[in-house]
């Protein structure tokens, strides 16, 4: 199938996006890399009357700090993120997730912003992002806001951006070197979306465990963390013992769907294993 007619736009600049948003923006879809947006026009999923590509518009790529944030544009490609140095220094979670995301044709063009506006409950990036406590940038004609991970995702392909509201940029907050981490993932093939992914960070504070976080995809209708967990976590030593109970906590807190994919016992159950993994992993280092 093909999509319906649309309107075409591509603006030369971050002023002439908004512009284009502003106008009767419910009508409106970005277009980036386009690899799930394709698609779903193709199957007449979606049905928008306006694309405004972005492509051409320059400064959405960019990958830098800016003090106490590392930035990461939305524009950037899967690929480069992958490829950045900078972002595996500082940001060494998003490269492990980013070993489980699609494949290599589409990384080199789709693009981190995309994945996260599009904010399908199974994909890896969205738990990252509540994982590192990152921040989504967000302009309008009437200005720019910034939305913490934790209230951005609100559903199945549901943000908090609003109608006339381009996502420009991501921001995550340098840590110190104690900051530990640990993806795990499991998936029906190699790049497919997660059957269920959990991304841990925690700092190690005089041999105990401090601040945690623990994001799960696949497990609700969005990226979720459990905060009745990561309590159980805080504090607690970093040994195999406090994780098997950690893990065995995440279990009974989720209410994973079941699909033609996986039943929810099955998903429960790999939340309790993925959750035991990734913590051992980031206690290791």
């Amino acid at each position: 199938m093909k999509p319906p007619p649309f309107e075409y736009l591509r603006p030369a600049d971050v002023e002439g996006v908004l512009a284009a948003l502003a106008r009767d923006s419910g009508e409106t879809k970005i277009l980036a890399g386009g690899q799930s947006l394709v698609p779903m026009m193709n199957l007449r999923i979606v049905a928008p009357k306006r694309l405004v590509d972005i492509n051409r518009v320059p400064g959405l790529d960019r990958i830098g700090i800016d003090g106490d944030w590392f930035v990461i544009g939305a524009l950037a490609r899967h690929t480069d993120v992958l490829k950045s140095p900078a972002v595996r220094q500082h940001t060494p979670l998003v490269i492990a997730a980013y070993r489980h995301v699609a494949h290599r044709p589409i990384r080199n063009r789709g693009t981190i912003g995309g994945n996260l506006a599009h904010a399908d409950p199974a994909s890896e990036l969205p738990a990252v992002m509540l994982a590192l406590d990152a921040e989504m940038v967000l302009h309008s004609r009437s200005g720019e806001r910034r939305v913490p991970a934790e209230r951005f995702f609100l559903g199945t392909f549901e943000t908090a951006a609003r109608a006339d509201e381009l996502l420009t940029a991501i921001r995550v907050p340098l840590v110190s070197e104690n900051r530990r981490w640990g993806f795990e993932e499991m998936s029906q093939r190699q790049g497919d979306y997660a059957l269920v992914a959990v991304a841990a960070t925690f700092d190690l504070e005089s041999g105990r465990c401090a601040h945690p976080r623990l994001a799960y995809a696949g497990v609700a209708d969005h990226a979720m963390r459990i905060p009745a967990v990561e309590a159980a976590l805080d504090g607690a030593s970093p040994h195999e013992a406090a994780f098997e109970a950690v893990a065995a906590k995440a279990a009974e807190a989720v209410n994973p769907p079941e699909d033609v994919h996986a039943d929810a016992a099955y998903r429960r159950d790999l939340v309790r294993s993925l959750t035991r993994r990734a913590l051992t992993a980031a206690a290791r280092r």
